[in-house]
């Protein structure tokens, strides 16, 4: 067994070796250049939705009233006619990211913790560096990739977005996996 206090630095450089490699992955047109289409008739549906002044936050369309008006013949008549649809509504303005680069530092920095975590309850100081990788790689990539998975399944989000986003947790979880091999304590 190894302790937290011994991984600190596996934990915090790992982070920022997750958060140059994102950084690269988002910043040049490689895969995500088109994970958001445009909508057909973008103005129209932007004319029509901003009167309405729909506070930031997630939203069903349509959604019942309670559980048991599933099968009532008014909502089932709204799933028919459509538009059937979830959609996050963000506030306006320029998107910020300074913040949303901040909390992507620590969210890396909890997986790393978490890849830390276990990796060192099962195994000891001076541990073949194979045998941390793969430790430490399962566990990154648990945490960056498999909750992914559950909102292709129930929320029906694009399922070649999600194995981008797959691709790049796996990516992350061998930058995290790499980091914690090379600095296990001996």
């Amino acid at each position: 067994m190894t302790g937290l206090s011994a991984l600190w630095l596996p934990i915090l450089l790992s982070a920022v070796g997750v958060f140059v490699v994102s950084s690269v992955i988002h910043m040049a047109p490689l895969w995500h250049k088109n994970g958001y289409p445009k909508m057909p008739k973008e103005d129209e549906v932007r004319e029509a939705l901003g009167p309405l002044a729909i506070p930031p936050g997630d939203y069903m369309v349509p959604r019942p009233p309670s559980h048991a008006d599933l099968r009532s013949p008014e909502f089932l008549k709204k799933l028919e006619q459509g538009p059937v649809m979830i959609v996050t509504i963000l506030p306006n303005g320029p998107v910020g990211m300074a913040s949303n680069l901040f909390k992507w530092f620590i969210y890396s920095a909890v997986v790393g913790l978490f890849s830390a975590y276990i990796t060192g309850r099962a195994l000891a100081p001076g541990t073949a560096p194979m045998n941390v990788f793969r430790f430490a790689g399962a566990t990154a990539f648990i945490g960056y990739s498999v909750a992914l998975w559950q909102m292709s399944i129930w929320y029906r989000r694009a399922w070649i977005s999600t194995i981008k986003s797959t691709v790049d947790g796996l990516i992350y979880a061998v930058v995290t996996a790499a980091v914690f091999a090379w600095l296990w304590p001996h």
